[in-house]
């Protein structure tokens, strides 16, 4: 299957101006981070509001973290046919443990289902295990988010878990489904070249 290529690339403070517009649409902040227990739209590792005017300092300190610690590392997503920014993407990372935890959202309603998210996992995937050397990647699905975890499935990602009540939406909570994939999964099924799955 041939993927739509994309770019993941550094943040930019205009990048952070569509994130800001995106989460106020209530479809892509329930996919994204969800909501807090009282209601605001969640968007982890950094504020996007406060970002906006945020000195130099605190940017560098946000987006160029080297903190060997568990720390985050983002990345715009843009369109390489389009030139567009369409998302953004997260790795969680513990170097400790040699694992990360992946975050995607595609933005741009219009481009969902369109293998753009696929190809911003396979992507930050390859990024994790071959520049990073990290062992393990996986995600934390909540149970509403059907397509979230059949496109994790379809990828090769595994059921490790669940965790109980842990996402409120809609006043009620719903459980979440931790899916990991190992270095070795991830060589195995996509091999050590993956520019020949993007079209």
């Amino acid at each position: 299957m041939n993927y739509p290529n994309i770019n993941l690339r550094n943040i930019t403070r205009d990048d952070v101006k569509r994130i800001v517009e995106w989460i106020k649409d209530d479809d892509v902040a329930e996919l994204w981070f969800g909501r807090y227990s009282y209601g605001d739209a969640a968007h982890l590792g950094y504020d996007p509001q406060k970002m906006l005017t945020s000195s130099k300092e605190d940017w560098d300190r946000t987006f160029d973290d080297k903190n060997p610690e568990p720390h985050r590392t983002f990345f715009s997503i843009y369109d390489s046919k389009k030139e567009a920014h369409i998302g953004e993407a997260q790795l969680f990372i513990d170097d400790a443990l040699g694992d990360a935890q992946l975050s995607v959202i595609i933005g741009r309603k219009d481009l969902w289902h369109q293998g753009f998210g696929s190809s911003s996992v396979i992507k930050l995937m390859s990024h994790a295990f071959s520049e990073l050397d990290l062992y393990r990647v996986w995600v934390d699905i909540p149970e509403f988010n059907t397509h979230a975890r059949n496109m994790f499935e379809s990828l090769g990602f595994q059921h490790e878990g669940t965790l109980r009540q842990s996402r409120p939406h809609h006043g009620a909570r719903h459980n979440s489904a931790i899916m990991g994939m190992l270095k070795n999964e991830f060589e195995q099924i996509y091999g050590q070249d993956i520019t020949k799955l993007f079209s």
